[in-house]
């Protein structure tokens, strides 16, 4: 090999990785885990607004607002829909909404997202998250 094509090649290279991540991302998610065909048909047909927290069994800050989140589900019913996805038991669907760091909230209404919190929040927020 050239000493003068390896910045050929390691341009190849990087452009073969990007479009190996691109494709990846565009290719259409397989059925997750746990629930989450239930959960991303009941987002996108919810005449609702619908509360979506992403979640881990071993996060901290998960714990701590995992009884709000329950809690304010049974003060909603009827109002609005409160759905939890533990991203250990489904990690495609996390990926498809962009979620990193955990607790995530995201609210959506009429299936478009329309609000975004990330960490414990208290449940007044969570509330206004859904526009309530």
């Amino acid at each position: 090999m050239n000493k003068g094509n390896i910045v050929l090649w390691v341009a190849g290279a990087v452009l073969l990785y990007i479009g190996w991540i691109a494709f990846d991302m565009l290719r259409p998610a397989a059925g997750g885990g746990a629930g989450s065909t239930t959960s991303i048909s009941a987002v996108r047909l919810s005449k609702v607004p619908v509360l979506v927290e992403f979640y881990a069994d071993w996060c901290g800050p998960c714990k701590v607002v995992g009884p709000m989140v329950d809690e304010l589900a049974k003060e909603l019913k009827g109002k609005a829909m409160v759905v939890r996805i533990n991203i250990d038991e489904d990690p495609k669907l996390a990926r498809e909404h962009g979620v990193g760091p955990i607790p995530t909230f995201i609210a959506f209404k009429s299936g478009r997202e329309i609000g975004r919190e990330i960490g414990g929040i208290p449940k007044e927020r969570m509330r206004a998250l859904l526009g309530l």
